[in-house]
C-alpha cells in the first residue's frame, strides 16, 4: 500500500470521528485519494475547532504533527499541499487553529504561507 494512502487509513483509525466520511470518499472516488480527502479532513478539523463534535481537532493535530516528523516524503507532502496549505487564512473563521500546531507543522506552516 502507498505511503499517502497508509496515513489515511491510520488517520481514520486514530480519529473514528473520520470513519463515516472515508467510507463515503471511498465510495465516491472508488478507492482513497488521499489529497483530496485531505480537503475534507482540514474542513471537519475546523469545523470541530470551532465547536463541531464530530471529530476531536486536537486527535487530528497530534496525529498529524507525528507523522509530518517522520519525514515521509509521500506523507509530508500531502499533509503540508493538501492541510497546511488548505487551513483557513487570517481572515477566515477558524484561523486560531493554526495557534494550535505542534512545532513540526508550525514550521511548515510558516515555510508555505509566511503571512499566515
Amino acid at each position: 500500500m502507498e505511503r499517502d494512502v497508509q496515513l489515511v487509513r491510520d488517520l481514520v483509525a486514530a480519529s473514528p470521528g473520520f470513519e463515516d466520511l472515508f467510507d463515503a470518499h471511498v465510495f465516491n472516488e472508488h478507492g482513497v485519494l488521499s489529497h483530496v480527502f485531505f480537503w475534507d479532513v482540514v474542513q471537519e478539523t475546523v469545523a470541530s475547532f470551532l465547536g463541531g463534535d464530530e471529530t476531536d481537532w486536537r486527535v487530528t493535530l497530534r496525529f498529524l504533527e507525528e507523522q509530518l516528523r517522520l519525514d515521509v516524503p509521500e506523507v509530508t507532502k500531502v499533509i503540508v499541499t493538501s492541510f497546511l496549505f488548505s487551513l483557513p487564512w487570517p481572515d477566515q473563521p477558524g484561523y486560531g487553529l493554526v495557534n494550535h500546531l505542534g512545532p513540526t507543522m508550525s514550521a511548515r506552516f510558516a515555510a508555505i504561507r509566511p503571512s499566515g
